[in-house]
């Protein structure tokens, strides 16, 4: 009898002990949400290593976020005094280069059908979206491993996202490719939630963001920009014509590439607008993570490193411009 009872004791101490085991996914899962969601918004400080180039590029991002639907976030090359700003406000989307005195509005929804590792928000929903996501722990830290659903994501396919299990935010975000190998970070230095900024702060002041001095026309000599070519493999060897022209503003380079697949690069100085209002732009702003783009189904236009570069084809997919965009490297001075 004594044994009989001593059995079911047993039985009912590893019942609780496993009740107070580690939390499962689905709990950890229902924490991040209500802790990263409850909030009116937040603000955050991040840094973004980015390791697709030949040579590693750092960058400082600063976010805000105002719920339901203002963002501000503005990325900065450390070293740099160049940065690029969004904003979403109850006017539109845009995209500012104080640099260049440019701002772009877009008609956009961004940032709901482009996912971004910075945005905690879209992490919480990568999670939830991503039926296969799996969780382990380390240590002190809870870590997601899901599908990414940004527009790198045929490159870039998989994340992991390590959190806190004490203060349950994310610490960094690990971006991979198709070897699993990291090629971008991002570290999350601080992060507070529950801040409510005001609608003006998501102000675009044109005269705020446009900075720098007024330059005369640029020249080669004057410019030293370079030529940029594709570096991805099925770009290679199909480069069919190659075409500078004189433009008032120095050169303008046009590239076509054949093969199965055809699409023509345009690359010029970029150069300052001749007024402070915002210029509309087709397409959703995608984040190439160096530059923020404008893509439509046809076309990609970004500027970065001084230069205005544009892709358009009938034969390429969204993700495959977005690809070759981020393969350009200069090969030799224009």
């Amino acid at each position: 009898m004594r044994s009989r009872i001593f059995a079911l004791l047993l039985v009912a101490v590893m019942v609780i002990l496993a009740a107070c085991g580690a939390p499962s996914k689905e709990d950890v899962m229902k924490k991040l949400s209500g802790k990263w969601s409850d909030g009116k918004g937040y603000d955050l400080q991040a840094t973004m290593e980015i390791k697709t180039g030949a040579e590693p590029r750092l960058y400082e991002v600063e976010v805000w976020h105002t719920k339901p639907t203002f963002y501000r976030v503005n990325v900065t090359q450390s070293g740099s005094k160049d940065s690029q700003m969004i904003v979403r406000n109850k006017e539109g989307v845009f995209v500012v280069t104080p640099s260049l005195g440019k701002t772009y509005k877009f008609q956009s929804e961004w940032p709901a059908q482009n996912s971004q590792a910075y945005l905690i928000g879209a992490l919480s929903d990568d999670i939830k979206a991503d039926e296969n996501a799996t969780m382990t722990e380390e240590d002190n830290t809870y870590v997601f491993e899901t599908a990414t659903r940004n527009n790198h994501k045929k490159v870039l396919p998989t994340q992991q996202i390590h959190i806190d299990k004490k203060t349950l935010l994310p610490t960094y975000v690990s971006v991979l490719d198709e070897n699993k190998e990291e090629k971008i970070r991002i570290t999350f230095n601080k992060i507070t939630l529950g801040i409510e900024r005001k609608a003006a702060d998501y102000k675009v002041d044109m005269e705020e963001t446009n900075t720098s001095k007024e330059t005369e026309p640029a020249d080669d000599e004057k410019t030293g920009l370079s030529t940029y070519y594709p570096s991805v493999v099925w770009a290679e060897g199909t480069l069919l014509d190659e075409e500078v022209v004189k433009t008032d503003t120095g050169t303008r380079s046009f590239m076509t590439f054949g093969g199965e697949k055809e699409f023509v690069i345009i690359q010029e100085p970029a150069v300052r607008p001749d007024n402070e209002m915002p210029v509309s732009v087709e397409g959703d702003p995608v984040d190439l993570g160096f530059a923020i783009a404008a893509l439509t189904e046809k076309s990609l236009r970004w500027e970065s490193e001084g230069v205005s570069f544009f892709i358009a084809s009938e034969s390429l997919t969204q993700d495959e411009m977005i690809e070759v965009a981020g393969s350009m490297k200069a090969e030799g001075m224009k």
